[in-house]
């Protein structure tokens, strides 16, 4: 097939064709696959990350990170690099754009700008995730809480990244679990309350060696009126080996080619 020789008609049937496949999948493929757990023997190590501050760790493939949201902090802010050539980041657009959604949870992976699959949602007991505002800033900091000094998402992940000896350049947009955001009619965005709770955890599989960043700061839309994220959890664990029916690698047909690519490189 020469696609350079397709018509427009062409190129609209295959796109409303791939939208269709993933709209399906989406009502669909939440009930297959059985739950991964995390069992007190998989546990690797634990680490408790205090309110407005950051903390880095690899993750080889196939280990897995769970954020404990302990006292339901209003989001919890990742960033990841593959730890085997830093070049290679998450990317917050082709993740949205591959998988035809910006409902980032259980069954859904992580996309780099190479079109691979960095790490998979294998479990989120919220549901809900950002990836389109971005973290907090200090002029966030400024309009919701009246100073520029606060910690925030974006120094934070500036200063993680200048430890492994990486650029503000190498810094894109991150992903904030623990947050509900939706989309006005008129473009702007706005924070859903209700649907953080404490105890709320989130289970990221490494596809990949990563280097993950995570800033406990609270999202930049979140209600908050006063700078007091609380200590929230992070532990490192074994993951068992994918199913056949691994859900994240059998969602979507461009999942499936994300890990495609993915593999051949630890084949």
């Amino acid at each position: 097939m020469q696609i350079d020789q397709q018509t427009p008609d062409w190129y609209r049937a295959r796109y409303n064709q791939l939208r269709d496949q993933a709209l399906q999948s989406e009502h669909s493929a939440r009930t297959s696959g059985a739950p991964i757990e995390m069992t007190d023997d998989s546990v690797l190590h634990r680490e408790t990350i205090p309110g407005g501050w950051y903390w880095s760790t690899f993750v080889p493939r196939g280990q897995a990170l769970r954020l404990i949201n302990t006292a339901g902090n209003n989001g919890v802010s990742v960033m990841l690099w593959n730890a085997d050539d830093m070049s290679e980041r998450y990317n917050a657009g082709d993740t949205i754009k591959l998988q035809w959604t910006t409902c980032l949870t259980t069954g859904r992976v992580l996309f780099s700008d190479m079109g691979r699959v960095l790490a998979s949602i294998i479990g989120d007991t919220c549901g809900f995730s950002d990836t389109l505002v971005g973290g907090s800033t200090p002029q966030s900091n400024l309009r919701n809480f009246g100073s520029e000094g606060l910690r925030n998402t974006r120094n934070n992940l500036r200063l993680t990244a200048g430890k492994y000896g990486l650029a503000q350049h190498d810094v894109a947009s991150c992903i904030t679990f623990f947050s509900h955001i939706s989309t006005q009619g008129d473009g702007s965005f706005q924070w859903v309350k209700g649907d953080v709770q404490p105890g709320d955890h989130v289970d990221l599989r490494a596809e990949m060696n990563l280097l993950v960043a995570v800033s406990n700061c609270p999202h930049p839309l979140a209600p908050d009126t006063e700078f007091s994220p609380q200590p929230i959890e992070a532990v490192r664990w074994q993951a068992p080996e994918p199913a056949a029916d691994d859900l994240c690698r059998t969602f979507c047909e461009e999942a499936r080619r994300g890990f495609d690519n993915t593999d051949i490189l630890f084949a």
